[in-house]
């Protein structure tokens, strides 16, 4: 990849910060960095925590998808999930309202300060919000060890999962899972962290950890890099996001739109946790799928959820440390 000058990614950078509906991921305020290619709009947002190296992957997918042309497209629209954070059973009729026609959700579990009956009331609500025909995947983001990993799918076995997603931290303890339930219980184990914080992201496959792979572009580095780590897996993949803005969501969409054989719905409709977004056009859910298409960001928009200058700073200080490392 040939990169851009790094005043060029400056000169269009707009830092925001952008409230959500709901609390995520231990947040209630998303931010992120979008700047604009030759290709269109693209976003920079890995979460503040992560070190610059892991954030350097993060701006080579995004430089790749402003100044590069995305491969073939493989279709014109995605279906997407829901996704119900930890919030208490009562509330998920109100989470699930706000992605119209998905007929698959994706509850969190295992969240600091909850117990696992909190858990299984929230996948009960789930359940019977859509229906025997709908599709229930649970994500522990790899907080139980295998002792817990088994007692809470056995207690949430009867909801008839659609897979466990990140149950447990490593590959090995994944591993040792998948080999312990495999005889008595019919839930397929996903990994997302195993993958997209891995240093090799194939070892979950090798070590038969899993039965399918939670792919996100932004982390992967990129759309092309994505797609190689999916053909290389030999495995279904579910393409996701990052609770990016709609520029990021596209991102995602575009990487969805070029899987050869997409079997599961995407976790592609976390715009909808959004409580505003960079355009006026956001990637939403309609009819349980969103386009597949670039999104223009909105000046306005832009200015009104504008960063403090604190935080801008701090934002284009770590552009700067991030784009070193690409460079290197």
């Amino acid at each position: 990849m040939t990169l851009p000058a790094l005043a060029d990614l400056r000169a269009s950078a707009h830092v925001v910060a952008l409230p959500l509906r709901t609390r995520f991921r231990g947040i209630d305020t998303r931010e992120a960095l979008l700047f604009q290619g030759p290709e269109g709009w693209s976003e920079f947002s890995p979460f503040v925590e992560y070190d610059d190296a892991e954030a350097a992957t993060w701006l080579r997918a995004a430089i790749e998808f402003g100044w590069e042309q995305t491969p073939e497209l493989l279709r014109t629209d995605v279906r997407v999930n829901a996704t119900v954070p930890a919030v208490p059973a009562s509330a998920v009729a109100g989470v699930l309202a706000r992605f119209p026609g998905c007929r698959t959700a994706k509850v969190k579990v295992a969240d600091a300060g909850q117990e696992l009956a909190d858990d299984v009331a929230r996948v009960a609500a789930v359940r019977e919000a859509l229906g025997p025909e709908g599709r229930v995947r649970v994500d522990a983001n790899g907080r139980w060890n295998v002792d817990e990993a088994e007692h809470a799918l056995n207690a949430l076995a009867g909801f008839d999962l659609e897979y466990a997603e990140q149950p447990c931290a490593t590959v090995e303890e994944l591993a040792e899972l998948r080999e312990r339930i495999s005889t008595y219980l019919d839930i397929p184990i996903a990994a997302d962290e195993s993958v997209r914080k891995a240093s090799d992201p194939l070892a979950v496959a090798r070590a038969g950890a899993a039965d399918l792979v939670v792919i996100k572009a932004q982390p992967l580095g990129g759309i092309r890099a994505a797609l190689a780590i999916v053909a290389d897996a030999g495995l279904p993949a579910v393409i996701s996001s990052a609770l990016d803005t709609s520029v990021g969501i596209a991102m995602g969409a575009h990487l969805a739109a070029c899987v050869p054989d997409l079997v599961f719905d995407c976790g592609l409709g976390t715009a909808s946790l959004l409580a505003a977004d960079v355009t006026a056009d956001p990637l939403l859910p309609e009819h349980g799928s969103i386009p597949v298409r670039r999104v223009e960001a909105d000046g306005d928009l832009l200015t009104r959820y504008a960063a403090s200058a604190e935080r801008r700073d701090w934002w284009l200080e770590r552009l700067a440390r991030s784009y070193a490392l690409l460079e290197a």
